[in-house]
């Protein structure tokens, strides 16, 4: 029933009225009853009729415009308010695509802080993680800030593969200073776009899997351009660059 009121409703019923009219007007013209002077006047009447209807409907025309124009600019206004999340965590399941994309993004110099070289054992992590910066014609230097005890894994691990594709001239000299104390691991880059993002993760869990002696990024937390933490990384990157490992 309701829906039957609704199809009701939708009928243009001034559209009906004037047809009834105008069909009433001419059989009355044929049956002789109305003359065409009466039948022109009925016409002229509908036509009014018609063109305020139309008027009404511009008019209500332009208020929907007008209010279409406010919800618009207001869902602008909203977009903008939004800010955009300074941190974004990246899971295992979009963990290597996110990583090659965000080396694929970066230009000049790409650091990265305390990681463990062991990683790069297998050939497809080192394909995934670090080849595409090392092959990336934007990037000048891929360089590595490392607690001396990779040492050992800097020579058999990480230099052989780097050589083998040709990328040696951009693999900087490793920095070697003490970081056995830092929980923290991250990749510190500008990009393309002439920002600076970094991909920060901690070790242990729940952001790092031990699976077959390898420590490796579960998950990783992807800090956006603009964010206040890419100050205190770059900091931290700044202050461990310049400190050298003490002498034994």
């Amino acid at each position: 029933m309701p829906s039957g009121r609704r199809r009701f409703g939708r009928y243009d019923w001034d559209a009906i009225a004037g047809i009834v009219a105008a069909g009433a007007a001419l059989v009355l013209h044929f049956l002789h009853i109305v003359e065409v002077e009466v039948l022109l006047a009925i016409a002229l009447v509908l036509l009014a009729l018609l063109l305020l209807r139309d008027l009404r409907r511009e008019s209500g025309d332009e208020a929907a415009e007008e209010r279409l124009a406010r919800t618009e600019a207001a869902v602008a206004a909203l977009a903008a308010s939004l800010r955009r999340p300074d941190v974004v965590l990246i899971g295992p399941r979009d963990l290597r695509r996110a990583s090659a994309e965000f080396a694929r993004r970066a230009r000049g110099e790409v650091t990265w802080f305390n990681v463990c070289l062991l990683m790069f054992r297998p050939q497809e992590l080192f394909d995934v993680l670090l080849r595409p910066a090392l092959e990336n014609p934007a990037v000048t230097t891929v360089r590595f800030i490392l607690d001396p005890s990779q040492g050992d894994l800097w020579e058999t691990e990480l230099l052989p593969k780097v050589h083998a594709i040709g990328a040696g001239s951009r693999l900087a000299p490793p920095v070697w200073v003490p970081l056995r104390e830092e929980a923290v691991s991250f990749i510190l880059t500008d990009t393309d776009a002439g920002t600076t993002e970094a991909h920060l993760s901690f070790w242990g869990e729940p952001f790092m899997s031990r699976a077959a002696g390898l420590d490796i990024p579960r998950f990783v937390l992807h800090v956006q351009p603009g964010s206040e933490l890419l100050v205190q990384l770059s900091e931290m990157e700044r202050r461990y660059r310049t400190a050298r490992a003490p002498a034994t």
